[in-house]
C-alpha cells in the first residue's frame, strides 16, 4: 500500500506560505524522566515521552487554535446517519522520515497496535468502540463502531493516538519514526535526546534546524536549567516561582487557561476509601477557592472534581463548598468518628504537587484527617508511586469529556488510577456515546459528572492556568494548551 516518496522541492512549493526556507538555531526544551528507564518514544505506550513524540509524530486529526478538531494527516471526515461509520480521506504527498509513503495501512496498522489488548495501550480506552477498520482505498480509511458516536472526532485529536509506519510497531520505542516536523538524530531519555528538522514535513519545514530535549526529574532543577539558559522553555512554572522571570527582559511569559488538572488521588479498593462516605469526606474538606489562591495565585479555575475541562461544552455545573462539618458526620457515620490517618505520596516532579499536600494538610485537620506527607524521588515517579500508594499526587492533560470520563473512571480503563468501579457510572458513559440528540448527549455527560462528585475517590481542586516561560530569543509558541502548539511555528534568533 505504500506510494512512491514526492521530492522534497514538491513538498515544499505546494505548502506555499507556510514553507520556511532555511530553519536555524537550536531550541532546547525539558522532559521530566517520570517513567525513568521504561521512557520510550512508543507514542501509545506508557513510557512515551510526550515532549519528544509531539514533534516527531502527528496524529489524524489535531486541535486548533480554539481546541476544535481541524485536519492533520487527515483531510476530511464523515459519518453515516447513524454515526457508527467513519470515513476519513488521508493526505497525499506525506512521507515518513524513513522515505516511506504515508497511506491508509500505516492507519489502519497503528490504530489495530493500540486496540490490541496485549499492548496494554492508554490510549486504547480513547477508540476502543472501533470494531473494524477498512482501507477503502490507499487514501481512504472507514472506521466501523460497536456503537454510535457522533463525538469521534474529539477522540482523534488524543495526543497519543499518532501514526507510525506499517509493522514498525517492535522499533518505534526507538526508531521514533513519524511524519512530523522534527526527526530523530540520538535517543536518550535521561540525557539529552537530539532532533533535526524535518525538510519534507507537508506544512513545509520547520523555523529551528535542531531541537534538543533533555531529561531533568526535578521540577526546581528545571527552573535553573531555564534561568541559566541551558533550555529554552518551560511550561511548569508554578505562580511562586514567576517572580524569577517576570523583572528580567531575558524572558517572555505567558498565562494559558488550560484543561489540564492537579489533583490528590484515594485508592478506591483501599480502606478506607473502600467506603464511599469516607471518599466524600476527604474532598469536603478541601477549600478549593483557598487552595487556587494560595496554590495558583487565583490563575485555575476551581474543578468540583470533575476531570471535564471548564470550557468543555459538557462540563457540569457543580458547587463544592468546603464543609468541615459534613465531612466530620460523613467519617463518623463511617466508623471514624475519631478521624483518619493518611499518607500522601508527593515527587518535586510536579513543582505545585508537594504545595498541594501541604495545603491540603491543613485544611484536612480541621475534619480529623491527619495527613502525613512522604515526598518520593521524581524519576520512575509514576511507575514506582503512581497508582501504587494509597494516596498519590495526581496530573492529567486536558482531554475531550469522553476521553477524560472513559479513561480516568471507567472501571475497565488501564489508567483508572483510582481503582473506581461503579456499574452506574459505566453505564452512564456507554449511554451518553449511543445517543446522538446532544442536549440528551450533554445531560447524560452532566449526570456522570454528579455521580461522581457524589461517589469517586479522586479530589481534583481545579484546572490550572498554565504559565510559559521561554527565552527570549524563542518565538512562535502559541498561547495554547501544549498539546496543541504547532511545534513547526517556533524560531529562535
Amino acid at each position: 500500500m505504500k506510494k512512491s516518496l514526492i521530492a522534497s522541492a514538491l513538498i515544499i512549493m505546494l505548502c506555499g506560505a507556510n514553507a520556511i526556507a532555511s530553519p536555524s538555531g537550536t531550541f532546547r526544551q525539558a522532559h521530566e524522566y517520570g517513567f525513568g528507564d521504561k521512557s520510550n518514544l512508543d507514542p501509545a505506550s506508557r513510557g512515551r515521552v510526550m515532549q519528544i513524540t509531539e514533534k516527531l509524530m502527528s496524529r489524524l486529526i489535531r486541535p486548533d487554535l480554539k481546541g476544535s478538531p481541524s485536519p492533520d494527516l487527515a483531510t476530511s471526515w464523515s459519518a453515516n446517519a447513524e454515526a457508527t461509520e467513519w470515513t476519513l480521506n488521508l493526505r497525499e504527498g506525506v512521507s515518513f522520515h524513513d522515505g516511506s509513503s504515508f497511506d491508509a495501512g500505516d492507519v489502519i496498522y497503528t490504530f489495530e497496535r493500540v486496540l490490541d489488548p496485549e499492548n496494554k495501550s492508554p490510549a486504547r480506552s480513547a477508540i476502543k468502540m472501533i470494531e473494524s477498520m477498512e482501507a477503502v482505498d490507499s487514501m481512504t480509511v472507514k472506521f466501523s463502531l460497536s456503537t454510535p458516536f457522533a463525538d469521534m472526532p474529539l477522540q482523534l485529536m488524543d495526543y497519543r493516538l499518532r501514526i507510525i509506519p506499517e509493522d514498525s510497531g517492535d522499533s518505534i520505542a526507538t526508531s521514533g519514526i513519524g511524519t512530523g516536523p522534527f526527526k530523530l538524530v540520538s535517543f536518550d531519555a535521561a540525557g539529552v535526546t537530539k532532533l533535526e528538522a524535518n525538510m519534507d514535513y507537508w506544512e513545509g519545514p520547520p523555523g529551528v534546524a535542531n531541537m534538543e530535549i533533555i531529561g531533568i526529574g526535578d521540577g526546581q532543577a528545571r527552573m535553573q536549567a531555564l534561568l541559566g539558559g541551558q533550555i529554552d522553555f518551560e511550561n511548569t512554572v508554578t505562580n511562586q516561582q514567576k517572580p524569577m522571570f517576570a523583572s528580567s527582559n531575558k524572558f517572555k511569559m505567558v498565562e494559558v487557561p488550560t484543561g489540564n488538572w492537579r489533583g490528590l488521588v484515594f485508592r478506591t479498593d483501599v480502606e478506607p476509601f473502600t467506603d464511599v462516605r469516607v471518599r466524600k469526606a476527604v474532598r469536603m474538606a478541601a477549600d478549593r477557592d483557598e487552595l487556587v489562591k494560595l496554590i495558583m495565585g487565583g490563575a485555575a479555575t476551581v474543578a468540583c472534581d470533575t476531570p471535564v475541562k471548564p470550557d468543555d461544552q459538557y462540563r457540569a455545573d457543580i458547587s463544592c463548598p468546603q464543609d468541615i462539618a459534613g465531612a466530620k458526620k460523613l467519617l463518623a457515620d463511617a466508623g471514624y468518628a475519631d478521624g483518619i490517618d493518611v499518607e500522601v505520596y508527593v515527587a518535586t516532579l510536579e513543582p505545585t504537587w508537594p504545595i498541594l499536600a501541604e495545603a491540603y494538610q491543613q485544611q484536612a485537620a480541621e475534619a480529623g484527617i491527619r495527613v502525613t506527607i512522604k515526598q518520593v524521588p521524581s524519576d520512575g515517579y509514576w511507575s514506582d508511586t503512581w497508582m501504587q500508594k494509597s494516596v498519590s499526587a495526581t496530573r492529567w492533560n486536558e482531554r475531550p469529556a469522553d476521553s477524560a470520563l472513559h479513561e480516568i473512571y471507567l472501571s475497565t480503563a488501564k489508567w483508572n488510577e483510582s481503582y473506581y468501579n461503579d456499574p452506574a457510572f459505566d453505564n452512564l458513559l456507554g449511554e451518553a456515546r449511543r445517543e446522538l440528540d446532544f442536549e440528551k448527549r450533554k445531560a447524560i455527560y452532566v449526570q456522570a459528572q454528579e455521580h461522581l462528585y457524589e461517589t469517586a475517590g479522586t479530589l481534583i481542586p481545579y484546572h490550572v492556568s498554565k504559565l510559559y516561560v521561554y527565552n527570549a530569543r524563542v518565538d512562535g509558541i502559541d498561547a495554547v494548551e501544549n498539546h496543541s502548539i504547532r511545534w513547526n511555528k517556533v524560531t529562535v534568533e
